[in-house]
Formats: structure tokens, sequence, C-alpha cells
């Protein structure tokens, strides 16, 4: 199982949350769709044991931080990878969202930055933004986890 998560926004009390759901939901691979904001936030997403996909989100101002706690798996997006047999296509900002569902090159598109729960198939991709883990603009924490090789999805509040 996958778990997409994204504007996590240093809200540590939210993302105590996030080893637990990983353990329950058997999940090997975690993609963070930016806005971390602090290295402090870092050790209750990236797990020991479980894969994980980030990219910075326009909120994090501290990306030398983030890089070292992370030890450079946080990348700036947009990012186009495989993984697991799957194309796969992350960005914080939705600026290229409609190209890439478009070009029906990609299994996947995640995305954030919105703080809106997006879910919704095209031709061949499932696109996805979790909404905002922290909470803080909608009052809703979620993020989402997904089944790749059926394309099942749960959306699940903290």
């Amino acid at each position: 199982m996958w778990m997409i998560i994204s504007d996590t926004h240093d809200n540590v009390e939210k993302l105590k949350i996030v080893k637990q759901i990983v353990k329950e939901n058997d999940v090997d691979t975690i993609f963070h769709c930016g806005d971390y904001v602090a290295p402090f936030s870092l050790p209750y997403i990236i797990i020991d044991g479980v894969q994980f996909f980030g990219i910075y989100g326009n909120n994090d101002g501290e990306i030398l931080g983030l890089n070292k706690k992370s030890n450079g798996i946080i990348t700036h997006g947009p990012k186009s990878f495989e993984h697991q047999g799957h194309k796969i296509y992350m960005m914080h900002e939705p600026y290229s969202l409609k190209a890439a569902e478009n070009s029906s090159l990609y299994d996947f598109i995640f995305f954030g930055h919105t703080h809106e729960i997006v879910t919704r198939k095209s031709v061949k991709s499932l696109i996805i933004n979790p909404g905002e883990a922290c909470g803080y603009l909608t009052g809703k924490s979620t993020l989402c986890i997904l089944n790749p090789e059926n394309k099942e999805y749960k959306i699940i509040e903290l």
C-alpha cells in the first residue's frame, strides 16, 4: 500500500499519527507532495523500512535543513519517475496538472498545495491531492492510502 500526504506544515500533533496509519495499512511507500516547512517534522514521515519520495513545496523555506535531515531524498518538483512498475508524476503546485493528465503517460499523478482533496480518474491516470495533513485551512487533516495494483484508495482523516 502507498500513502500520499501533503501540506503537513509542521503540525506535529497530526504527524504523530502517521506511523500508526503506516502500520495499520501495511504502507511500504510514502509520497509527500510538499510543504513540510521545517526539518523537525521529517522523522514523523520518513520512516525506517518505508520507501519515501518527496518534493519541496512553496512554503519550504528551510531547504538546506530539509535536504540535510532527509539525506537528499527530497527534491524539487515536478518529478517524473517509475516505482513498482507504475509511472508517477509528482508536483506541489498543480501548474502542469492538465499537461500531465493530457499526456496519458502516467498511471498516477500526485499533487498538493491547494489543501483540497482531489480524487479523479482520467483516461489513464488516477489523480490525487490528499488534502492537507495539517488541517489549518479546511479544519480537516487528511491523507490518502492507495493500493497501486487496483487503484483503490481511501482518504483517512487524522
